[in-house]
């Protein structure tokens, strides 16, 4: 049950690691049995301004991680493609919007925030080989952005490839079951390490 005490609400939320929450998770935290409840007190705590709600069901704390926002408002996903490849520094073009591999292609706006989903078939997406979470936020290595972003777009300009480990690439081709991406990467590397000798 939900404590009568108004500011163990605010108090769990705060004290957990998650900066953004549904309604469910905040259940699953308070131990509440009683959703609507909940769903009231939680408005309430919007209106005083103690909790956000960015997105119609999604209770952030003040501060929230964007990155974390995108992979809670459609699972499974993590991110990946430009926004990986730009903080990596495989790609130089700068571009705010958080990119995601999802399992529907979508864009959405929140609070100044663009967050873009692109579409893989389920073996791809449930594959979690080269995707790292930390920190409630499910991001993939480089490596895996490089081949999420070839799978996805078919030939791409890449401004330096040198950040990349060519062994964890090919670790990682199988996960997409391409013989097309199979044979580019390769052929590309053979060529790309000959002009770097």
């Amino acid at each position: 049950m939900v404590g009568d005490n108004k500011k163990d609400i605010i108090f769990d939320i705060y004290k957990d690691t998650r900066t953004v929450f549904r309604v469910n998770d905040i259940a699953l935290l308070l131990n509440s049995v009683d959703d609507r409840l909940l769903s009231q007190k939680l408005n309430y705590y919007v209106k005083k301004g103690k909790l956000l709600n960015p997105r119609r069901g999604i209770y952030a704390k003040e501060g929230y991680k964007s990155e974390e926002l995108a992979c809670l408002l459609y699972t499974p996903t993590y991110i990946s493609l430009g926004y990986v490849l730009q903080r990596s520094a495989v790609i130089f073009q700068y571009d705010s919007a958080i990119t995601n591999v999802s399992y529907l292609t979508r864009e959405v706006k929140i609070e100044n925030q663009r967050i873009q989903y692109r579409q893989v078939k389920d073996e791809i997406l449930l594959n979690t080989a080269g995707i790292i979470c930390q920190n409630n936020i499910n991001i993939a290595t480089p490596e895996r952005a490089y081949l999420d972003t070839l799978y996805l777009n078919g030939f791409f300009y890449f401004d330096n490839l040198k950040v990349l480990e060519y062994n964890k690439i090919i670790e990682l081709l199988p996960i997409y079951n391409s013989k097309k991406l199979t044979d580019y990467v390769t052929h590309f590397f053979e060529n790309y390490e000959q002009q770097q000798a």
